[in-house]
């Protein structure tokens, strides 16, 4: 018999020791990490303990995971009321930077935007794109986290660029793509390639939704002047 068979035997015959008392007794078990022998209680209550701290490691590490989803939803709730309040796309501009780096502690943002209706267009954000990084914003179903981006993302920068070692590129989009939002560290592990995303679509959900409440301020905005200028010329 094989040692698998043995123990599958026992597994189905678990009346075999009520049946064979004294083996209890006589068996004897080597210590996982002595050269001494224990007895099949000692080794069950071994065997217990570990899988006891085996479960204590889950539940701390669940209760950690848990306690830094609070605090990255708390922080995403606070810019949410900030982008609520702006009125103006320097205002939703620079909310979203001082978020980003104070609240969010994430050293490098950069982003792109195109596609919108804007009345001032010096804004860094509106700096022409080349069609391949628009290409790559809207093929992206879910942010990217890893250490490799395009050289012109890399260039949005600045004197920064040799730095940051991972990176974050989270589409933004409406009925349509409008940008990109690029995070970057110089940690190697802050947006590594095992980083989960659902906070980072988030953030990209939102950012997208307030571009476009602002976008279509704007628009209406612009529909009503010109029908007024319409309506003096008639």
């Amino acid at each position: 018999m094989k040692a698998k068979d043995v123990a599958q035997y026992l597994l189905d015959h678990p009346e075999f020791f009520n049946k064979h008392t004294e083996l209890i007794a006589d068996l004897q078990i080597p210590h996982l990490h002595d050269d001494k022998v224990i007895s099949i209680n000692e080794r069950q209550v071994t065997s217990l303990r570990d899988k006891n701290q085996v479960l204590q490691n889950k539940l701390l590490e669940l209760i950690s995971f848990g306690e830094e989803n609070d605090l990255i939803s708390e922080k995403m709730h606070r810019l949410c009321i900030a982008l609520l309040n702006i009125s103006s796309m320097d205002e939703l501009l620079e909310e979203l930077k001082f978020s980003l780096h104070e609240d969010f502690t994430i050293p490098h943002v950069a982003l792109r935007l195109w596609n919108l209706s804007c009345d001032d267009t010096a804004h860094t954000e509106f700096t022409t794109t080349s069609e391949d990084i628009r290409t790559i914003a809207s093929s992206l179903t879910q942010p990217y986290c890893g250490d490799h981006i395009a050289d012109e993302i890399k260039n949005w920068f600045g004197e920064e660029a040799e730095h940051p070692n991972s990176f974050s590129m989270i589409p933004l989009k409406t009925t349509e793509s409008i940008g990109l939002l690029v995070l970057a560290s110089p940690d190697h592990e802050r947006f590594c390639s095992e980083t989960g995303t659902l906070h980072l679509k988030r953030l990209g959900d939102l950012v997208s939704a307030s571009l476009a409440r602002y976008n279509q301020v704007i628009t209406t905005a612009e529909t009503s002047q010109n029908n007024r200028s319409n309506e003096r010329q008639t």
